[in-house]
């Protein structure tokens, strides 16, 4: 799929909910719409199913251009948040519903739903209602009759929202083995950046209408373009600063924390930046050491524990409260009490500096 230039205004003199956005999806990549409440992702997942009419700009799927082509005529199929299951129909009839109205033969369509059940674990309650259904049972109806007309794009709309936590998490790694079976490209809009990580091959950061950043999971939370994508993507720590010069290759920051050296190319001094350190990079030290760079002392004031790793609020000498990560992986609760003073570091190539 292919977006170009796209825009969509509500209002004439109105910001745009969708800003002059350009994206390619390739086939069968499982891609994520990633962002805040009003950024403008479901109004782009809406301009694709053609449920809104861009403004200017070009909709292409599969090289066709989608310009005038009703909802009902696209090679498109979408998966709602609130499922939308009939609830007067059984499991059965609601997964072929759409090849009923399309006029299928009877025994095409009986051997479709039977595939899809099966795909989706269902088979056994296929003579059930939706209100004698679980949520996560309801979803994987949805999800089989959104697969049921094998269109070439599945659009789902925060398909986890309505789950508990533990069986979102399930519910991930079913997607996920889904659409490796079924060859189709899904593209997926949520708010939940631990969802857009753990299920997208590729993913974008929306922002009031415009795409801040895009690429591989990895890549966007190690490398964020921008403070926004930083803060939202995860956890950072931002250190507010100016560039002091370079030393050993290394770019120095004056910041309110103190000195810090940071691997990147030269800027010119006195350049605003923030240097940005996700709270799992910092290293915790109970005694200060001269030799290590980027030392900054502080005190606990709180420790969450949860489960696998801890989450600790230090603050330090200047006031500013950052946030660390340890590993509980020993099975051992922290060391360390709120109170304790301390000592965190970082490596120079571990952090990120951002201009914007």
């Amino acid at each position: 799929m292919q977006i170009e230039r796209l825009t969509k205004r509500f209002e004439p003199d109105a910001q745009p909910a969708v800003n002059n956005v350009s994206l390619a999806i390739d086939r069968q990549e499982f891609f994520a719409l990633l962002g805040p409440s009003g950024c403008g992702k479901t109004t782009l997942l809406r301009l694709i199913a053609g449920f809104e009419t861009a403004d200017t700009g070009v909709i292409a799927i599969d090289g066709a251009d989608m310009a005038g082509v009703p909802p009902y005529r696209r090679p498109v199929n979408i998966m709602f948040q609130n499922y939308a299951l009939f609830p007067h129909m059984n499991v059965a009839r609601n997964v072929g519903f759409g090849l009923r109205q399309e006029r299928k033969p009877r025994g095409a369509v009986d051997a479709r739903v039977v595939a899809l059940l099966e795909l989706v674990k269902m088979r056994a309650l296929a003579a059930r209602r939706p209100g004698q259904l679980s949520g996560g049972e309801r979803q994987r109806v949805a999800l089989a009759r959104a697969l049921a007309k094998e269109p070439k794009l599945l659009l789902l709309d925060e398909p986890l929202t309505a789950l508990d936590r533990k069986l979102r998490e399930e519910m991930r790694f079913e997607l996920k083995h889904i659409h490796q079976r079924v060859g189709i490209t899904f593209l997926m809009v949520t708010h939940d950046q631990e969802e857009a990580m753990s299920m997208a091959s590729r993913l974008a950061v929306m922002n009031e209408g415009r795409i801040e950043q895009e690429g591989s999971p990895e890549h966007v939370y190690e490398n964020p373009a921008n403070r926004f994508v930083a803060g939202f993507l995860g956890a950072v720590n931002l250190f507010e600063g100016k560039v002091a010069g370079a030393e050993a290759g290394l770019l120095i920051v004056d910041s309110e924390a103190g000195r810090l050296a940071v691997a990147h190319s030269p800027l010119a001094a006195g350049t605003a930046v923030a240097v940005a350190i996700r709270p799992e990079k910092l290293r915790f030290m109970t005694a200060r050491d001269t030799t290590t760079p980027n030392v900054l002392p502080g005190i606990v004031r709180t420790i969450a524990y949860r489960g696998e790793a801890s989450t600790c609020q230090i603050e330090l000498a200047s006031g500013q409260l950052v946030r660390g990560t340890m590993s509980n992986g020993d099975g051992k609760a922290p060391v360390f009490l709120p109170g304790a003073a301390l000592s965190l570091s970082f490596t120079p190539d571990a952090a990120r500096l951002l201009q914007s």
